[in-house]
C-alpha cells in the first residue's frame, strides 16, 4: 500500500497563515491572491474572483449570506475587508443604474467623477445596512447613491457660489412652475408662485435670481442672430457688455494714492481742506497764513502735477 508523500508547509507572509505549498495550484497564486483565498476561508464565504461580473439576481442573494457574515465580524480584521470589498464590488451595478438618470446634467468627462461619487453612498449604505430588519439591500442602497451624487451637483456644478439655501429654493421654484404652468395654462407669476410655495414675493425673486447663478456662458462665445440680424458676427460682451462709470474713478483713486503720499504734509493739508473740509481759498490762507492769491497758485501747480503724475508717474512738485 503506498504511503501519501508529507505535505510542505509554509507560512504566508501577507496572512499568516500556513499555507500548503506542495499544492502547485496554491503556490502558483500570487500573494494578494492567497490573502484573498485565505481571508475569504477564515470568514467561511466561498472566494469570488469577479464580483463585478456576478449576475444582478446572484448579487442580492450573495449579498445576504455576505451582510449576515460582515455584521458577525470584527471591523479591521483582513475577513472584514475582505466581506466589505466583495459586497462593494458585487452591488457596484446599483451605482451605474443611478448614473443614468444624471448623465444629461454633467459633460462626458465627468461620469467617472459621478460614479466615484455614487459609489461613496454605495460605501455608507453597506456599512449602514442591517440585515436582521429583512429589507432589500437596494431599498437603503439607492436614497445614499443619488443622494450623494446630488449632493455633488449642489456643492460643485454652481457657477457661482450662493447659500444652499438658495439652492435648494432654486429647485422648489422649478417643480413650482412646472406644476403651476400645467395646472393654469400659462406660464405662473412670482405671486402665484409666491402663493403656491408660502413664500413672500422678495423671497421668491430672490430665487429666481440666484437660479442665474447655476450656469453661466463665456462673453467672448458669439452671439445668436436677433430678429433683424443685427446681432450677426457679435460676441456676447459687444451686445451686452457696458462701462462701467464708477470702474474708471476707482482706477485714478488707485493710481492718485501713492502720489499723494509722496507730498509734503502742508501739501497734503491743502488739498484735504480744500476738497475734504471744502474750505474757500480765503480760508486755507488765513490758515496758512498767505494770501489768498498765493494759495491759488499752489493749488493749481499741485493739481497739475498730479494730474501730469497720474500719465507718466514724473517726480514730486513741492510748494
Amino acid at each position: 500500500m503506498p504511503v501519501p508523500a508529507p505535505l510542505s508547509h509554509t507560512v504566508d507572509p501577507d496572512t499568516r497563515d500556513t499555507v500548503d505549498t506542495a499544492d502547485p495550484r496554491v503556490a502558483a497564486l500570487p500573494a494578494p491572491r492567497r490573502a484573498a483565498e485565505a481571508a475569504a476561508h477564515r470568514a467561511g464565504l466561498p472566494r469570488i474572483d469577479e464580483p463585478r461580473e456576478v449576475a444582478p439576481s446572484d448579487a442580492r442573494e450573495l449579498s445576504k449570506v455576505f451582510f449576515l457574515r460582515l455584521r458577525a465580524l470584527d471591523e479591521g480584521t483582513p475577513e472584514y475587508q475582505y466581506v466589505r470589498n466583495t459586497l462593494i464590488e458585487m452591488n457596484a451595478s446599483l451605482v451605474q443604474f443611478a448614473v443614468r438618470r444624471f448623465r444629461a446634467r454633467g459633460e462626458a468627462g465627468d461620469i467617472e467623477d459621478i460614479v466615484q461619487v455614487g459609489t461613496i453612498g454605495l460605501i455608507k449604505a453597506i456599512d449602514r445596512f442591517d440585515p436582521a430588519r429583512e429589507n432589500e439591500f437596494s431599498t437603503l442602497a439607492m436614497p445614499y447613491i443619488t443622494g450623494e451624487i446630488k449632493r455633488h451637483f449642489r456643492d460643485t456644478t454652481w457657477a457661482v457660489r450662493v447659500p444652499r439655501r438658495l439652492q435648494e429654493l432654486r429647485i422648489d421654484i422649478a417643480k413650482a412652475k412646472e406644476e403651476l404652468t400645467v395646472r393654469l395654462d400659462r406660464s405662473p407669476t412670482v405671486a402665484d408662485l409666491a402663493a403656491h410655495l408660502d413664500l413672500t414675493d422678495e423671497e421668491v425673486v430672490e430665487g429666481l435670481v440666484a437660479a442665474n447663478g447655476h450656469t453661466s456662458g463665456s462673453l467672448d462665445a458669439p452671439h445668436g442672430e436677433q430678429g433683424d440680424g443685427r446681432a450677426e458676427g457679435h460676441t456676447l460682451a459687444e451686445v451686452m457688455g457696458a462701462e462701467e462709470p464708477a470702474l474708471e474713478l476707482v482706477e485714478d483713486v488707485q493710481t492718485l494714492a501713492p502720489l499723494l503720499e509722496r507730498l509734503t504734509d502742508r501739501e497734503r493739508h491743502m488739498l484735504s481742506m480744500r476738497f475734504g473740509e471744502e474750505l474757500t481759498q480765503a480760508q486755507i490762507g488765513a490758515v496758512l497764513g498767505i494770501s489768498q492769491m498765493q494759495v491759488s497758485r499752489l493749488l493749481t501747480r499741485l493739481l497739475a502735477h498730479l494730474r501730469a503724475s497720474m500719465l507718466d508717474d514724473g517726480p514730486p512738485l513741492s510748494a
